[in-house]
């Protein structure tokens, strides 16, 4: 009974010096450090996605060199490639970045680029389907009163940003008005000045995005953009 008791003793003794030893061992080893996942500013790319098709669009509404109630199938290229795909990658990334408003507002602008280039596109039949082109003025009239209200909270959310991006979605926000309320009214008038402000909207994007590129880092100058947080 003796000789088992011992020869128990000795086999605990033996594994509990086996673990400290193993534990020791194992708090030697070197601890591996995965480099965390780097991922560029999307910003100025959403930006400048946003700006040319702004700027495109808004030549056809304020008539520059075209009839302002002509066709702009042009865009319509643009509202899928830079204006949307572009843009909603911009925010999936800006998602990967935690800056939830970035990725709030270029995934939704990305999808009413996409969105607005559908409606003109013979195949998905929308036009088609209005037979009195008042009922049709009226309905893009209330698609473009949406986004007059989704870029007033926009602009709301932005107000402790920078003056340069307020400036950015207040001149949105008044094209929206104005855009909206040509629709609606069937005013050719109200529409070119949609147009005009959406051209000078288009340029303050653009200057966003250059102060997005021009950092320290890779510029020996910065575009100053007033930031307010």
């Amino acid at each position: 009974m003796t000789t088992t008791t011992s020869t128990y003793q000795v086999t605990e003794d033996v594994e509990a010096k086996y673990n400290v030893e193993n534990s020791s061992h194992s708090s030697q080893l070197p601890t591996l450090v995965l480099p965390a996942d780097t991922i560029a500013n999307p910003g100025p790319l959403g930006l400048c996605g946003f700006a040319l098709t702004t700027f495109v669009l808004s030549l056809h509404n304020a008539g520059v060199g075209l009839p302002a109630n002509g066709p702009h199938g042009v865009v319509t290229g643009l509202a899928f490639a830079y204006g949307g795909l572009a843009q909603i990658l911009a925010g999936m990334w800006e998602f990967k970045t935690g800056n939830t408003f970035g990725a709030t507002a270029f995934t939704s602008y990305g999808a009413f680029w996409i969105s607005f280039g559908l409606i003109y596109i013979p195949g998905a039949n929308i036009t088609a389907s209005y037979t009195n082109a008042h009922d049709l003025e009226t309905s893009i009239g209330y698609y473009l009163l949406g986004w007059t209200i989704f870029t007033g909270v926009m602009l709301i959310a932005s107000h402790r940003s920078s003056v340069a991006l307020i400036s950015l979605f207040f001149f949105l926000f008044v094209t929206f008005i104005l855009l909206t309320a040509g629709k609606l009214n069937s005013s050719l008038t109200t529409q070119i000045a949609g147009g005009a402000m959406g051209i000078i909207t288009a340029f303050i994007a653009w200057y966003n995005a250059l102060s997005g590129l021009l950092t320290k880092e890779s510029s020996h100058f910065t575009l100053p953009v007033g930031r307010l947080g």
